[in-house]
């Protein structure tokens, strides 16, 4: 099925479910979208268990079991399961272990899928462009295993002269803006994990160079604007707003990337503490916006560490013991709330995701070349796994 196609399809599950991507819990009352379609008591009635299950498998896979289930719910999942199943690309890797020693294990498995998958595109490339390089260890393996030229792009001038230090021979880096990014058609582009518009940057230029391309996309909510536009024909008045981009974040698995599942969901509490200490104490604040200024793992250490540090940097004193315990408790009954309300929401986290890889692969398609969007690595190895490759031959794709 073309990408064209595969996004119609997705299209005509997302658009009706607009509503419900567009309202964001932001405290513990039922949502109009909740309230419409008669969900409340359900999600609401689910033990502490069973909503465990659902935060760690996603409520789709788990709603067959449940009899309760509204059968409207019930539709829904089942329409975003069929539309958003890829193909998962089977692939070797081509490295030996000496050459990721000095590579993060779960970096190891990116990279081994990324370059066995661009294998064909490589070896007609007259060049490897890797677009937002951070540390530069694909361009540096690239360059080694395919024998070719390699320019790593990053606009980090410390991560450009730390990747500079191990790089070999036929590897150069430049500190550059992919807004004026520049592309050959013998070109083969690479984006791993390119974050939001970056992402968009890469795909329209590829498409006007009608070179070969390579992109797994991350955190699609990092745009400049609030709301993206597509680039597809096919996808003309589908705009996704930056919540809803950023819930693409949110896929559902057992256990965590960076760490359990129990500490994220003990932050985001924390967090949601936080955010209700600082709208007591006036201040006005936009979703997400408690944190501004404070690293996101800081929530990790409590409300306690975290209100101060919030506080100190809006110039207001510190938390008593008091405020500290009411939001705390607070939070632990809202909080509860929130997650179960917020089940169904979360359910489209991966059709946004996999709705904004269509879209750039059937902008691709509209160019003139040949595209297939597929599932790169297991979610275990990073829940941003969908890979968009096109090139002007179809031979040099990698097999589904």
């Amino acid at each position: 099925m073309s990408p064209a196609k595969q996004l119609r399809a997705v299209l005509a599950v997302a658009l009706p479910a607009a509503d419900i991507l567009s309202g964001r819990l932001e405290d513990a009352s039922v949502p109009a979208w909740c309230a419409q379609r008669d969900w409340a008591d359900f999600l609401l009635g689910l033990d502490a268990s069973m909503l465990r299950r659902c935060e760690a498998h996603g409520l789709g896979q788990v709603l067959p079991e449940l009899a309760a289930a509204p059968r409207d719910l019930r539709q829904l999942a089942d329409e975003v399961r069929q539309v958003i199943e890829l193909p998962l690309l089977r692939v070797v890797s081509p490295l030996a272990g000496e050459a990721l020693r000095s590579v993060k294990l779960r970096k190891r498995a990116q990279l081994e899928g990324l370059l066995a998958a661009v294998s064909g595109m490589a070896q007609e490339a007259e060049r490897i462009v890797d677009v937002g390089a951070g540390s530069g260890h694909f361009t540096r393996l690239s360059a080694e295993l395919f024998q070719r030229e390699a320019l790593g792009l990053e606009r980090n001038p410390d991560r450009v002269a730390a990747a500079e230090r191990r790089a070999g021979v036929g590897v150069r880096f430049e500190v550059a803006d992919a807004r004026q990014l520049a592309l050959q058609e013998s070109d083969l582009a690479i984006g791993l994990h390119a974050c939001g518009e970056l992402g968009d940057q890469l795909i329209a230029t590829a498409g006007r160079a009608r070179c070969d391309l390579a992109l797994v996309s991350c955190c699609l909510q990092k745009i400049s604007s609030d709301v993206r536009q597509p680039l597809s024909r096919a996808a003309a008045g589908a705009e996704l707003r930056k919540e809803h981009l950023g819930l693409s974040n949110l896929t559902a698995q057992p256990r965590g990337v960076e760490v359990e599942i129990e500490v994220t969901l003990a932050a985001r509490e924390t967090r949601y503490a936080l955010g209700s200490l600082l709208r007591e104490r006036g201040v006005a604040l936009e979703p997400g916006a408690e944190m501004s200024g404070i690293n996101r793992r800081r929530a990790n250490a409590g409300l306690a560490d975290v209100a101060a540090r919030a506080l100190e940097l809006r110039g207001l004193a510190p938390a008593s013991a008091a405020e500290l315990a009411h939001h705390t408790q607070l939070a632990a009954h809202d909080y509860a709330r929130i997650r179960r309300l917020s089940l169904p929401r979360s359910m489209l986290a991966r059709l946004v995701e996999v709705l904004v890889s269509l879209d750039r692969a059937a902008h691709l398609e509209e160019q003139g070349l040949q595209v297939l969007v597929a599932t790169l690595f297991e979610r275990a190895v990073s829940p941003r796994n969908i890979g968009i490759f096109a090139s002007c031959s179809l031979s040099r794709l990698p097999a589904a």
